[in-house]
């Protein structure tokens, strides 16, 4: 009962962590507004300073997750929120697009959080309920939508540059209250004495790679769309910051808090069914976002009929919560097939995995803004996210069929086993 206690308190604290960490991470999705408007950016610009935290938070992950493995994550995890308080503070004296870029290298450390929070907290559970575990702290993602809903208020209130002391004082108290929360096991550390392209052999196993697509998917995607969605609200729809970052949150907010239901529906119905749903609905999704208002003369009998196609923002936004949600699901769905396949070695590949989620993160704000620069056309993002959906259901599709005719093949030649006993009996 005690190790349960603290398997819990363990799992509180580090949530609590990642939440703030994630909100954190994600802080250019408001703040990069209004450092927009005063350094004059273009879209491309805009998305490469929305994006520079998730590419040092996804470079991180590899060797977090493996200091996790040799060290443990109680302390990995605390020095970590330590490094990131001073880069943060700085953002507010910045005055430079060079120096905005160069802090969010640094503040993206905190990105790195979740490699490191990962196996941390999926050791103190026993494996029939560690899919929850990682979903309930993977549920941290909902820090994105924390930042939607405290940023824009802080920023009208105060103005932008007061935004970055708040945060810099709470990852500060983040950090005190999860090493006075949280617990150390050694048994857990499993890399001591492991040489680095040891760990890294797993890179050698085809299992890996294909979590790293999946992964790339449903958490690039999120990353890239929660980095996007408040500024295509201004743009799209001519709302304002605080509208804009209430209604993007109805797609970051899901894509978080609902990681733990997917956790639970993957330990009882299975990671492959569930990321194969979660393909699919993503696919639908994706493909009705992305058809870019239109307008159409159909000629009639009774002459020219004026057809107007769009989407309302209600429309847009309800489409844009089914995929948080669906997101979320898969996120966690991913996770269950790492600590299924690689219980002993949940740090090195949880941070392969998170560095392929969190490239795709990187890459896509990028490319969105480098779309929309070339073609004029907001819901080129959406298209992009199709076309990356529709690869990866072919990919999970061609990747599992071997197996699947493999395991049939296994379970008739058990039942031939059994059933020729039988008969001469």
């Amino acid at each position: 009962m005690a190790n349960n206690n603290k398997a819990v308190q363990v799992l509180a604290s580090s949530t609590l962590a990642f939440t703030i960490c994630f909100a954190i991470w994600m802080m250019f999705a408001v703040l990069g507004i209004p450092i927009k408007k005063t350094l004059g950016l273009n879209e491309t610009q805009f998305g490469l300073l929305a994006a520079m935290p998730v590419l040092s938070g996804s470079l991180v992950r590899v060797p977090l997750g493996i200091w996790c493995d040799r060290y443990g994550g109680r302390i990995v995890f605390f020095l970590l929120m330590l490094a990131t308080v001073m880069p943060i503070y700085l953002i507010g004296k910045a005055s430079a697009y060079w120096q905005f870029l160069t802090l969010g290298l640094f503040v993206g450390l905190a990105g790195g959080s979740f490699s490191v929070g990962t196996p941390y907290v999926a050791r103190w559970f026993p494996k029939e309920r560690r899919g929850l575990a990682m979903g309930i702290f993977g549920a941290g993602n909902s820090g994105s939508a924390l930042t939607k809903f405290v940023a824009p208020a802080i920023i009208t209130a105060y103005g932008w540059q007061m935004l970055p002391t708040v945060y810099a004082l709470a990852m500060l108290l983040t950090a005190v209250l999860f090493w006075c929360f949280s617990a150390t096991d050694p048994g857990h550390q499993s890399g001591a004495g492991v040489p680095f392209a040891q760990q890294m052999a797993v890179l050698k196993d085809r299992r890996v790679w294909r979590y790293c697509q999946y992964y790339s998917v449903v958490f690039g995607g999120y990353v890239g769309l929660a980095l996007w969605m408040t500024k295509y609200y201004v743009a799209e729809y001519g709302f304002d910051l605080r509208l804009a970052a209430l209604l993007a949150a109805c797609f970051s907010l899901p894509g978080g808090v609902l990681r733990a239901l997917g956790g639970w529906i993957s330990d009882r119905y299975g990671a492959y069914q569930v990321t194969w749903w979660v393909m699919w609905v993503c696919w639908v999704c994706f493909f009705l976002l992305s058809y870019p208002p239109t307008s159409m003369i159909i000629k009639t009998v009774n002459g020219d009929m004026y057809l107007q196609l769009a989407l309302t923002p209600w429309m847009f936004t309800g489409l844009l919560f089914v995929v948080g949600t669906a997101m979320a699901i898969g996120k966690a769905s991913v996770f269950k097939f790492i600590g299924d396949d690689f219980s002993d070695n949940i740090g090195a590949v949880s941070g392969v995995v998170g560095l392929a989620g969190g490239l795709g993160g990187f890459v896509l704000p990028i490319m969105f803004g480098a779309l929309v620069d070339l073609t004029g056309v907001r819901s080129s993002a959406f298209m992009l996210l199709y076309g990356a959906v529709c690869v990866s259901l072919v990919w999970m599709h061609y990747s599992f069929k071997p197996e699947a005719g493999a395991m049939a093949t296994a379970d008739a030649a058990r039942a031939n086993a059994i059933a020729v006993p039988a008969a001469a009996a």
